[in-house]
């Protein structure tokens, strides 16, 4: 057995009037997270979901940390890679630089929480738990893909994962996101709704009227606004006369935060204090998690509109590099395990690519279907 000191959840997530916690011990059963990390470790498996805040994180904690946000670096690497040799068509939008939100919002959920997310959801639908095989058929626009082939790099989906988009149209998620939130209340759950959109969807009409409603209704929802400051092309300073989106809240009197989106850390313990706020039947929270995306908005932009000495700054920062530093350093966890990680890593991404590629189309007869759940829908005409 070891022994890991955590801080209790400070009741509420805003700045404003923070509680402090106070500390406990929590015993780990050693032989049982060297089973799961070591013997066969998925990254869609993590044993740690802690309820309290971490001063300090464990090594198993990092590792997972690292092999997810290695995967989600590798896969969409190899995506744009594939774009480029035209065996992925359409928009699509790559997560390279944003691994730490999606890393740090999972180990501060349960699996039954729901996410919801834009169109740059890959990263968010492979952590939470659809396979990369699915996903990299489904850009590929395949029948094995998880929305059956037909929604591509925009619209991944995963109902048993409770991943629920993959959303085109800026800002529809956060009123979707909303109703999820409030089936979980009618229900009677625990569970909780993280909403994700970008730092463009925080100037939607939608936004507003949502964050009204979830006010309103104490609905159990966290809305995280992945802000890499630029959203199609055009920075926050150019938009917004509110730099710091995160105000936005105040409005409606709910609880906010900014947090740093390069540290998976930072975004564990902020996730987790609006998270488990929520638990407690204290409504909404919105975070604004400042990031940063490598690549362009899409795979057609230019990046005219920022520098290169400011990408190499972020890049100085990246969190991958991080986790591995204190995994090196601090867990003296050795080159020969690192390489294990990587190799099942490339072999993961490389066998998605496989199944893809040997992959069925859909059939004809799938073009009509999913249209509308009721089959005999009285207005469709032949």
């Amino acid at each position: 057995m070891i022994f890991i000191g955590y801080k209790s959840l400070a009741k509420c997530p805003s700045k404003k009037g923070r509680k402090s916690g106070i500390f406990v011990l929590i015993l780990v059963n050693f032989k049982i997270l060297q089973d799961a990390f070591f013997l066969g470790f998925s990254p869609y498996l993590c044993p740690l979901k802690f309820k309290t805040l971490a001063p300090k994180f464990s090594k198993e904690t990092y590792l997972y940390w690292y092999e997810l946000m290695l995967l989600l670096r590798r896969f969409e690497e190899k995506t744009g890679q594939l774009y480029g040799m035209q065996k992925i068509r359409g928009f699509c939008h790559l997560y390279i630089g944003q691994e730490a939100l999606a890393a740090g919002c999972m180990t501060a959920t349960n699996p039954d929480d729901k996410f919801i997310t834009a169109y740059r959801d890959h990263g968010l639908a492979i952590a939470k738990g659809i396979t990369s095989n699915s996903c990299m058929a489904e850009l590929y626009g395949k029948a094995t893909g998880c929305s059956k082939g037909k929604g591509g790099s925009m619209h991944f989906f995963g109902l048993k994962e409770n991943f629920f988009g993959g959303h085109g149209i800026v800002g529809a998620q956060i009123g979707t996101g909303a109703g999820l939130a409030f089936a979980e209340r009618y229900r009677g759950t625990n569970n909780v709704v993280l909403c994700f959109f970008g730092d463009g969807a925080a100037r939607q009409g939608m936004l507003h009227e949502t964050f009204n409603m979830a006010m309103l209704w104490d609905l159990p929802i966290v809305f995280i606004c992945e802000n890499n400051h630029y959203a199609m092309g055009t920075s926050v300073a150019r938009t917004s006369k509110t730099l710091d989106i995160y105000k936005t809240a105040d409005a409606y009197e709910m609880p906010s935060d900014t947090i740093d989106g390069m540290s998976p850390e930072e975004v564990h313990n902020g996730v987790l204090r609006a998270v488990n706020r929520a638990r407690e039947k204290g409504g909404p929270t919105l975070l604004e998690i400042k990031t940063y995306r490598y690549k362009g908005h899409s795979m057609s932009d230019p990046q005219k509109y920022r520098t290169k000495e400011e990408l190499e700054e972020y890049k100085d920062r990246d969190p991958i590099d991080h986790v591995l530093r204190v995994l090196q350093t601090e867990y003296k966890v050795t080159d020969e395990e690192i390489e294990v990680i990587i190799e099942r890593v490339k072999k993961e991404v490389e066998d998605s690519v496989t199944f893809a590629e040997e992959s069925p189309w859909p059939d004809e007869s799938e073009l009509l279907k999913d249209v509308y759940i009721q089959q005999d829908y009285p207005f469709i005409m032949d």
